[in-house]
Order: structure tokens, then C-alpha cells, then sequence
């Protein structure tokens, strides 16, 4: 049986933790999380990961494979050539935990800060397919965080203070873009949630799992908004002379 070389990182702090190198047996249809798993159980048992339901709908597995957020649960261990070194390490953007585990808790903040679904006065419940559909890619995030992990904004500056991020950029447009919602989030989204950040890298719809579309489909779209509520010159002709409504 083939064995993979697994470089694990292990500690409670990123400057004192270190990494420890593991032999895996591995088997046909073997995934990354399968291989920390045979560590836990074999090997280290003090091994520390978050998991839950091993098939990609969870988002809790989500670590760095050979310096790329991945879930582990979905990244297979035949896709790296036999006798490569494999490194597991935790979510650089978050603080750590322990080991793998990363405090994901900054996003549930940011989450709460966001305006809610507001329907309009006396609705009518009743809209085109289309309108659900175009709303209905946003309802697929799982919330794994990858795409937040992996923006520059947050990972290379920490700008946790200003930006909100992918995630819940695809949760505004969500918002934004349902039929029956009557908030205008075009303020929040320049003065709070730091849209002008973004400079479209593409990075954030890379890596996520469930291949949400966030640049071309959610911030692009919000970023248009926010230029058409403050920065186009007829716009602010006519709010000039009739007031800001």
C-alpha cells in the first residue's frame, strides 16, 4: 500500500507551532480529511480538527493543502503525485485555535451588521422565475469561509475593521437582488461593509466549493450600485435640486 508524507501543523500559537511529519497509508478514494483522521487515530490522538459531515455541505473542514484553502473533505489525496510531501495547516486569515482549528466567531459579527430582508409594504408574494433564480446561487454558500480566508483585504492587510468580505458580499446581493426586498444597502455596503476594497481578483469564486460565481455575480453587481447611488454625475444633479429621495 502507498504511503503519502503528511506535514501537519501542530501548536496553540502560529510562532511557537511547528510542523510534524506523518506516514499515511493510503487507499483508493482516500480525501485529505481521511488522512488527519488515520493520524488522529493511529498516530497523534491529540490532533485537534474541525469536522462534521464529510460530504462538502458543511463547510467545517476548512484548512490549507499545500498552501491552497481547500475543505479537506473534498480534496483527494490521488491528485498529488506519489512521494510529495502533502502540508495541512489552519486558515491563515483567522486566529488560531489549536492545530487546525481556527475562531472563525469574526464573521457571526460581521453577519449581524448586515441590514436584514426587509419586504415592501403589502407585497405581492408572487414573482417571475427568473427573479429566484438569479438570487438562488447566493443561497448555496455553505459558509466554509475559504473564499474570506483567501482575500487579499483580509489576509494580507487584516482589514477586519473596514471589510466585510466575500462571504457576506454574496449575502447582500442575495439580499439586494431579491424582488420583495425594499432596502436600499448601497450606503452600508460603501461606508461599512468596505466594497471599495475589492479589486476583483477572482481570488474569493476560485476557491469556493460550492462554484458560486462571487465576483461576476454578487460584488460586481453591488459594486454598480454603489457607483449609480453616489458617484454618477446625473444622479447627483437631480438629488442636488429635489433632495436625496
Amino acid at each position: 500500500m502507498p504511503e503519502a508524507i503528511m506535514k501537519v501543523f501542530r501548536g496553540i500559537s502560529r510562532e511557537a507551532g511547528e510542523f510534524k511529519t506523518y506516514k499515511v497509508p493510503v487507499e483508493e478514494g482516500m480525501v485529505v480529511l481521511d488522512a488527519i483522521h488515520y493520524i488522529q487515530g493511529f498516530l497523534d490522538p491529540e490532533l485537534s480538527v474541525r469536522w462534521n459531515c464529510k460530504a462538502a455541505k458543511c463547510g467545517s473542514c476548512s484548512a490549507e493543502v499545500n498552501g491552497y484553502p481547500s475543505l479537506m473533505c473534498k480534496t483527494r489525496m490521488d491528485r498529488f503525485p506519489e512521494g510529495q510531501e502533502i502540508t495541512v495547516e489552519p486558515l491563515k486569515t483567522f486566529p488560531l485555535v489549536k492545530d487546525l482549528v481556527t475562531d472563525v466567531s469574526w464573521n457571526y459579527e460581521v453577519n449581524k451588521k448586515i441590514p436584514p430582508f426587509t419586504p415592501k409594504p403589502d407585497a405581492d408574494w408572487t414573482f417571475m422565475q427568473e427573479d429566484i433564480e438569479r438570487v438562488q446561487e447566493f443561497r448555496k454558500c455553505i459558509e466554509c469561509f475559504l473564499c474570506q480566508d483567501v482575500c487579499h483585504v483580509l489576509r494580507d492587510h487584516d482589514r477586519k475593521d473596514v471589510f466585510a468580505g466575500p462571504r457576506f458580499f454574496v449575502r447582500m446581493a442575495g439580499l439586494e437582488m431579491h424582488p420583495l426586498d425594499a432596502l436600499n444597502r448601497a450606503e452600508f455596503l460603501k461606508d461599512h461593509a468596505g466594497l471599495g476594497f475589492c479589486n476583483i481578483t477572482k481570488c474569493c469564486t476560485e476557491v469556493c466549493p460550492e462554484e458560486i460565481h462571487i465576483t461576476d455575480n454578487a460584488i460586481i453587481p453591488l459594486k454598480e450600485r454603489v457607483v449609480d447611488e453616489f458617484y454618477d454625475p446625473v444622479l447627483m444633479f437631480f438629488k442636488k435640486i429635489f433632495g436625496k429621495s
